[in-house]
């Protein structure tokens, strides 16, 4: 089935590199405007320009996610170029593992506050102008982590278990305009992240995966492909786990 995308102006943050880059390449791929966020601004501003230079249309906008005040800048700056952001992918994580007893306080608020409230400040941000087109799509990036847990990720684990719960409630908010939310739970996805990973470590993950590998970005950017379309529309308030069958 050939999925159908008319043009919109998508962002996705943690567009510099990994899951966030594949999405965004994607997006822009399916004839939407992408507009990239990350911390960075050379690693944003070289997918921008490479989804450019390919004949796609792309903008960086650097920010750090982490914040609020420099989040709703940076949607100010958005909205009065665009009318409207209509497909929103919250990607942006980070990671600070740490057994519960050694976690810094300081471990724990990074943590959340860029993997679980900055999507709440861009959705609050970006989402009344969407509401008002009444056609929207907003994916978040969860984890399997978020669904089973996991040893030394107390703060990542509950981070992406509360943005599964974010989704599930602004999706039954948004439904009655048009707006669908849903959430990507990865599993073991290839990306600088797990690049940190040792090979024994590798091979006892793999071992808990029932398809013995790890994803790719383009494993996870094929979902968002679908979860964007028109085809999608009816599907709001999912989890949808891409992780080699590790939660079945």
């Amino acid at each position: 089935m050939k999925l159908t995308h008319n043009p919109h102006v998508a962002l996705v943050t943690g567009a510099g590199r990994g899951i966030g880059k594949a999405i965004a390449e994607t997006l822009a791929a399916d004839g939407h405007t992408v507009l990239c966020v990350s911390k960075n601004p050379e690693s944003c501003g070289a997918v921008a320009d490479a989804i450019n230079a390919t004949g796609g249309k792309a903008r960086a906008y650097p920010c750090d996610v982490a914040d609020p005040a420099a989040t709703a800048k940076t949607c100010e700056a958005i909205l009065s170029e665009f009318e409207a952001v209509e497909i929103l992918v919250n990607n942006a994580g980070i990671t600070r593992d740490s057994l519960l007893f050694r976690m810094s306080d300081a471990d724990w608020s990074d943590v959340l506050a860029t993997n679980l409230s900055s999507a709440f400040h861009w959705i609050r941000n970006l989402s009344r102008p969407m509401t008002r087109k009444r056609w929207g799509r907003i994916l978040n990036i969860g984890s399997v982590v978020g669904r089973a847990g996991n040893a030394g990720q107390a703060n990542y684990a509950a981070a992406k278990a509360g943005l599964h719960g974010l989704t599930m409630s602004v999706a039954r908010e948004f439904a009655s305009r048009n707006i669908t939310v849903n959430t990507i739970a990865p599993g073991f996805i290839t990306t600088d992240m797990t690049g940190k990973l040792s090979a024994e470590q590798c091979d006892a993950i793999k071992r808990n995966v029932p398809l013995s590998r790890f994803g790719t970005p383009a494993d996870i950017a094929a979902l968002a492909d679908f979860l964007t379309s028109e085809e999608a529309g009816y599907i709001t308030g999912q989890i949808f786990g891409v992780d080699g069958g590790m939660a079945m």
